[in-house]
């Protein structure tokens, strides 16, 4: 076993490079994200997440895909998953006439499992091991990257919706990542292209946008901290944080999942207190902050990925210089995000029961 792979990279193409089979190789390298360069049709997919898991089979293979506007693999197939709000609306419908008071939340919880089973079960026929869903976001109606990436504005609603939809990718046999914690929703800027700011003290954001990761400490296998400032708490953005991560999330929400950074190329990962930071910095900065792993995306086509090779060099310095510990419960962690079981390939989900009865029940 590893001593701890905390860096999840990306790769070029449809096909591995022997640059991407050597990073992939690295020690210090935990897992791939997917994005739809990777993506030409489902035969090539699978062949491309074969090829990372002959390099190392505990590799995790990870993708953003969440139905509506964030999903990377779209034709030959795949299906067009709704955007999350459709599954809120159907929560907020009228009762049917006949149907009791709370049929029409109970229709939505359904079709939210149905959402996450078709979800993981595609993406787990081709190879995919982690949809980095469900979003935990509350809809404020100011934020335009959340938007209706979220179930709703009201935080029971997000709660159970996402349960639902998390209970159907556990059907599917694969995990799930709860994001962005505490809460990106209620700030307008985008922070892939800014730091966005949340002046609202601690108690109210506990009280409201945080509240589903409270009530979902017992399900939540992993989850993705925003690049948020939230100035009246901590001046670090929450990746950063080791007062969000420590203090707020493990120790007073009682949160033992996985932690994975969000994208440390993203502007707001990219300033720490009013300071510029590079890649390595912003990698140490948030595995000592308490992230498992850290995401850096779409640098294998900068420079012939000359910016991950940076980071795992740095990364490998850090360790031998002592300024950073390598953390077996963070592995175990990683590790426990790998399916436990052999998926369905395309071919035998296509004609299962399950899979049909749940493509009936999608809004």
């Amino acid at each position: 076993m590893h001593a701890h792979a905390p860096l999840i990279i990306d790769v070029a193409g449809h096909s591995l490079t022997t640059a991407d089979r050597q990073r992939l190789a690295h020690p210090l390298v935990g897992g791939v994200i997917l994005f739809g360069r990777n993506w030409q049709d489902r035969a090539q997919l699978t062949r491309l997440c074969r090829q990372i898991k002959t390099v190392r089979p505990d590799l995790l293979i990870a993708v953003d895909h969440e139905g509506g506007r964030v999903q990377r693999f779209r034709t030959d197939g795949f299906t067009h998953l709704p955007p999350m709000a459709r599954l809120g609306a159907m929560w907020m419908q009228p009762p049917r006439k006949g149907e009791p008071d709370g049929g029409p939340a109970l229709r939505a919880a359904n079709a939210a499992t149905a959402t996450g089973y078709v979800l993981g079960a595609e993406l787990r026929a081709c190879g995919v091991d982690l949809s980095f869903a469900p979003v935990l976001d509350l809809d404020h109606g100011e934020s335009t990257v959340i938007g209706d990436r979220a179930f709703a504005r009201d935080p029971r609603v997000v709660t159970l919706l996402a349960q639902a939809l998390m209970h159907g990718l556990l059907q599917s046999g694969m995990a799930h990542c709860g994001k962005h914690f505490p809460g990106h929703g209620f700030v307008k800027a985008d922070s892939h292209l800014a730091i966005p700011v949340d002046k609202r003290s601690l108690s109210a954001i506990l009280s409201d946008d945080a509240a589903p990761y409270a009530w979902l400490s017992a399900s939540l296998q992993a989850l993705m901290p925003a690049h948020v400032v939230y100035p009246r708490v901590d001046p670090r953005p929450a990746g950063f944080s080791a007062r969000w991560l420590q203090d707020v999330l493990r120790h007073r929400l009682g949160f033992n999942g996985a932690v994975f950074s969000d994208d440390l190329s993203m502007a707001g990962a990219r300033q720490i207190e009013g300071r510029e930071v590079g890649f390595t910095e912003a990698a140490l900065a948030a595995l000592d902050a308490g992230c498992d792993m850290v995401l850096l995306c779409n640098q294998s086509v900068v420079d012939g990925g000359a910016p991950i090779d940076e980071a795992i060099d740095a990364l490998s310095r850090a360790v031998v210089e002592g300024r950073w510990q390598p953390s077996a419960a963070s592995e175990a962690r990683r590790l426990a995000l790998l399916p436990a079981r052999s998926a369905l390939g395309w071919d035998d989900l296509m004609v299962s029961e399950r899979y049909m009865q749940a493509l009936l029940l999608l809004p």
